[in-house]
């Protein structure tokens, strides 16, 4: 028998094993009959693809493709884990391998440093914001995406990383980063704002999340004796751990207290979580601020606090992640992760905000949405994440921040500026006075921010151009319109502007906590806040 035979009556002799099993659990029921089915035709193609196919095929990649496409149809988070991606995450939870305390983005083709956390090893070996890393270890970085370049990078604690980078304004250096634990704080800052009121920042669910929040507003109650109350800015915070956020609504309300419910198909698996410990403060006025980038734990701490009527919730609608993942063994190593459950919060409404159809998300309704009730009796909707009782709409200038965000244009701008400048007066008392040089930015031939407008232009010219028609000196003179009304969108926008790039240079020279600090200075959210949490009438009137 030949070697390719061999392998595939190995591969194959396991799945006619599952065909029988499913054909003896219960010959008669329709959905085994279909899973033998499917298992029968999936082993025949996969017995002529090996046998036929012109150029020899690798067993392991094509069985991968297949089981990624299955888990693939489902939702993002039902996800294959080989035996290798196994052994990776081992490293990372066994804390033999660490990360280099920065978050990388590939910016035109190039891995980009986009924050930099202080104090961590790439911090400690020089590296900035802005820096684009050309090779690691003598291997070029270029063709990769952040998941395999971080296998590049990993290696274990104490061991050095050779980098070739470049940096604007002063060209390509050679830096050495000696790899470490690394620890970036979930609460990067708290503090005092105006009349009276606390607040905190939480920007991660990781260990001791719970613990840090409790510290804080524990600090600022015995600080200030007249404090009137406390913000907890969720925006945009991802999630992380169940615990921790248990932990933090444990902060507000009493013990025993049930926060989250998880719900699936195995009900042996179903889950209750309620608070474990002795609150901190139950009558404290509490707001959230919370975006559409607020996930997962951010919001059953939202949501919960909503539902049991402890907090008044500000900002936009969060996000909808309301799905739980476990891990199964699936041999030789490897894994499958699978959406097993929902969350569902005291009022035991989900806030999954998506529903997934052939892997796809799709958005539902309100129409379609179940009516729950608060403790207090106030009328809440299921399957759409948490909304807001203070709904304040996304800063005036969307399409023209987001723009200038998404395509870097002020991650350039602010990499120019701060190679001019190396230092600048404190958070307090900084402000960015170089609108013009920006402007000047904007109409350099190298800054590309392409707006829908533009995109549809550039699609027109080019269907014209297929189907024989010359158009271009009309669409020119649109263009020319195009571009005068961006420049004047852009000047309308200006304080906006000029906010998002003073709160991008205060990370610069501050890390994390300067770019907290920053951002409060002109930030509508916290304002409302600040007014609710003055006003016991309106704020008793919310929760209502």
């Amino acid at each position: 028998m030949s070697p390719r035979k061999k392998v595939f009556v190995g591969v194959f002799s396991g799945l006619a094993f599952l065909v029988l099993t499913a054909a003896t659990v219960s010959p008669l029921n329709d959905k085994y009959f279909e899973i033998m089915k499917a298992i029968e035709v999936y082993t025949n193609v996969y017995k002529e693809v090996n046998t036929y196919y012109v150029d020899d095929i690798e067993p392991n990649k094509l069985m991968r493709t297949g089981i990624e496409a299955m888990v693939g149809s489902l939702d993002p988070y039902t996800n294959y884990i080989s035996e290798t991606d196994v052994e990776l995450a081992r490293l990372r939870q066994s804390g033999k391998y660490q990360g280099i305390g920065a978050e990388l983005e590939y910016i035109d083709g190039l891995p980009t440093i986009m924050t930099l956390y202080q104090g961590q090893p790439a911090d400690a070996a020089g590296l900035k914001t802005g820096d684009r890393l050309l090779q690691i270890d003598g291997r070029e970085t270029t063709g990769y995406n952040l998941e395999q370049l971080e296998e590049i990078m990993r290696g274990f604690p104490g061991t050095t990383m050779e980098l070739t980078i470049e940096r604007p304004g002063s060209g390509q250096q050679e830096l050495k980063l000696l790899r470490g634990d690394v620890n970036i704080p979930n609460v990067p800052y708290y503090g005092m704002l105006e009349n009276n009121v606390g607040y905190v920042a939480l920007t991660t669910f990781t260990q001791q999340a719970g613990k840090n929040v409790r510290d804080a507003v524990a600090k600022l109650r015995a600080e200030n004796p007249n404090l009137a109350g406390v913000v907890l800015d969720l925006r945009d915070n991802g999630g992380g751990l169940l615990n921790e956020a248990v932990d933090i609504v444990n902060i507000f309300v009493p013990k025993d207290e049930l926060i989250v419910t998880t719900k699936g198909k195995v009900r042996e698996w179903d889950r209750s979580y309620k608070t474990n410990n002795n609150p901190l403060d139950l009558e404290i006025p509490v707001a959230v601020l919370i975006n559409d980038h607020s996930a997962s734990a951010s919001e059953i701490v939202s949501g919960s606090l909503q539902d049991l009527d402890r907090a008044v919730l500000i900002g936009q609608r969060s996000y909808g992640k309301g799905l739980v993942q476990n891990i199964m063994e699936t041999g030789y190593g490897s894994r499958v992760k699978i959406t097993t459950a929902k969350y569902y919060i005291p009022s035991q409404r989900c806030i999954q905000a998506l529903e997934y159809r052939d892997g796809k998300p799709y958005d539902i309704p309100d129409a379609q949405r179940a009516v729950f009730k608060t403790r207090a009796g106030r009328k809440v909707l299921d399957g759409g994440g948490v909304a807001p009782d203070i709904e304040l709409p996304i800063l005036g200038g969307k399409a023209i921040t987001q723009g200038l965000l998404e395509d870097h244009v002020i991650f350039d701008f602010v990499n120019e500026w701060v190679a001019d400048h190396p230092t600048i007066d404190s958070v307090a008392n900084f402000h960015f006075k170089d609108w013009d040089r920006f402007e000047a930015f904007l109409q350099r031939g190298e800054f590309e921010y392409t707006s829908k407008a533009e995109k549809a232009l550039e699609k027109a010219l080019e269907e014209a151009r297929e189907e024989g028609y010359d158009i271009s000196s009309q669409l020119a003179a649109i263009q020319q319109q195009v571009d005068r009304e961006q420049l004047a969108a852009i000047q309308s926008y200006r304080e906006e502007i000029i906010s998002i790039i003073e709160k991008e240079i205060a990370g610069r020279y501050y890390y994390q906590r300067g770019q907290v600090q920053m951002g409060l200075r002109n930030d509508r959210e916290v304002q409302e806040a600040i007014a609710v949490l003055n006003d016991p009438a309106r704020y008793a009137a919310l929760l209502k």
